[in-house]
Order: C-alpha cells, then sequence, then structure tokens
C-alpha cells in the first residue's frame, strides 16, 4: 500500500538554486529548486528542451551542478558519495534494453544488488521479493528478450526495486505501452511506499499516479501543484506547449 508523505523526515529529494551550462555554452538550467518529501509522487511535465533530462542527470551525479546543490535523503550529490547516491536514485530507463542485458529476468534483477555488495540468501530474497513486488515471479528464469514490452517494462523497474532506492525516478513510462500494460504498470505504481519522480509528457498518466506536477520549461520551474488544477489551466499548457490527448476531459 501506498505511504503518505512524511514532512518530519528529510526529503527524498532536495533541488537548491541548480543551474547548468553544458561545455557549448548552452544554459539548460538557471537556477531550479525543488523539494520532494518522502513518499510523494511528483510528476514532471515539461516540453521537449525544457531542462527535464538534465535535471534528472544531476539526481545521482552524471552531471555536476554548475551552481546550485541537490541532496537525496538528505545526502549531498558529490563525488564522495556517489555510489551511495547511485544506489539511492533508482532511474527506470525509457528504453528497457539500456535496463536489461542479462541472460535471465532473475540475473538482470540480481545484477544492481549484487554490485553494491550483496550475495548469497540475502540476495536471493530481495530478487524474490522484487519480482513479486512487479507481478513478474513465475518469469524469473526466462530471458528478458522472449518477454512482451510491458513485461520488460516491469523487469526494468524490479531491478531498480531490488536496490531499494530512496527515490524512484521514472522516464517516460507509459510509453509504447498498450492499454493493458499501461494498466498493469499503473496498478504496480501505485502500490508502492517509493518516493516517485515522474519524467512524461503523458498528461493523464501524470494524473493517474502523481497528486502533484512540475512543469519545466526554458530551464526554470514555471508551475508547482496539483495535478489536476495544473492540468485544467489551458492557458499554462497552451504557453508551455503541453496538450491533453483529443476528447479527454478532467472529471
Amino acid at each position: 500500500m501506498a505511504t503518505v508523505p512524511v514532512p518530519d523526515a528529510p526529503p527524498s529529494l532536495d533541488v537548491a538554486g541548480l543551474a547548468f551550462a553544458y561545455p557549448d555554452g548552452h544554459q539548460a538550467l538557471y537556477g531550479v529548486d525543488l523539494r520532494i518529501a518522502r513518499g510523494e509522487r511528483v510528476a514532471l511535465l515539461g516540453p521537449n528542451g525544457a531542462g527535464k533530462t538534465t535535471l534528472v542527470l544531476h539526481l545521482n551525479g552524471i552531471l555536476t551542478a554548475g551552481r546550485g546543490s541537490v541532496a537525496v535523503g538528505g545526502l549531498p550529490v558529490g563525488r564522495a558519495n556517489l555510489r551511495e547516491i547511485r544506489r539511492r536514485v533508482g532511474i527506470v530507463f525509457q528504453d528497457t534494453d539500456d535496463q536489461l542485458f542479462m541472460p535471465s529476468v532473475g540475473e538482470d534483477v540480481a545484477f544492481g544488488p549484487a554490485n553494491f555488495g550483496l550475495s548469497g540468501a540475502e540476495l536471493a530474497a530481495r530478487v524474490d521479493a522484487a519480482l513479486q513486488t512487479v507481478g513478474m515471479a513465475e518469469h524469473r528464469d526466462r530471458s528478458p528478450l522472449h518477454l512482451s514490452g510491458g513485461q520488460r517494462r516491469r523487469v526494468a523497474l524490479a531491478t531498480v526495486l531490488a536496490c531499494e532506492p530512496e527515490i524512484l525516478v521514472l522516464d517516460e513510462p507509459s510509453s509504447n505501452l498498450d492499454p493493458v500494460a499501461r494498466r498493469e504498470l499503473a496498478e504496480v505504481l501505485l502500490g508502492l511506499g517509493t518516493t516517485m519522480l515522474m519524467v512524461t509528457h503523458d498528461l493523464p498518466y501524470a494524473l493517474q499516479l502523481c497528486p502533484r506536477s512540475v512543469v519545466i520549461d526554458d530551464g526554470v520551474v514555471v508551475a508547482d501543484g496539483p495535478t489536476r488544477e495544473l492540468l485544467a489551466d489551458t492557458e499554462l499548457l497552451r504557453r508551455h506547449r503541453l496538450e491533453l490527448p483529443f476528447g479527454f476531459t478532467l472529471t
């Protein structure tokens, strides 16, 4: 069952004044502030080129801030803490080929926690629990290549959950999924207690999964509030090139 935010605990994510420019001089972020409490589910919305990916790449230290800071569960993102930060920040990529590369589902799920030092019965129990959580336990010995797209997405999620992250970062989790696979994944995600940051263009999925949304455009946060309220603001959506599907109504 999903947890509620824990306001007295250190936030799962605390981004303060984050600015970043790429080596070619392109300024991608201009001082982003984002605080996500433990147990929150937040959608990160914005048009292509808004800075969403650049922001995510700062969360586990792939990119280093030009100015500002990032902390995960109270631990600053920095060179000295990178190993623990990369355990705490579990990123589920849009392309499952970036995440599934072992001969079997079980080996893929074991790879992360084994890399962080788990072995033997403890590792096996962690793998079992992660696969059970995503409803893929019976596929442990199958090749990921023989799974459907939705099954592969859930196995990719299990590879991250097995590391027991502080925050789960989902990159376009609903892309290329059929309606049944979308529903199955949503049911899994809604049952998790893990803090979640979902990067998506799929506004109905954001509404279904995330009570709060943050809109980023041109490297700054332009809106932060209840998802339903933001999606009801047609001028906000128009101004930042966001669009609900034709015929979709907020009820």
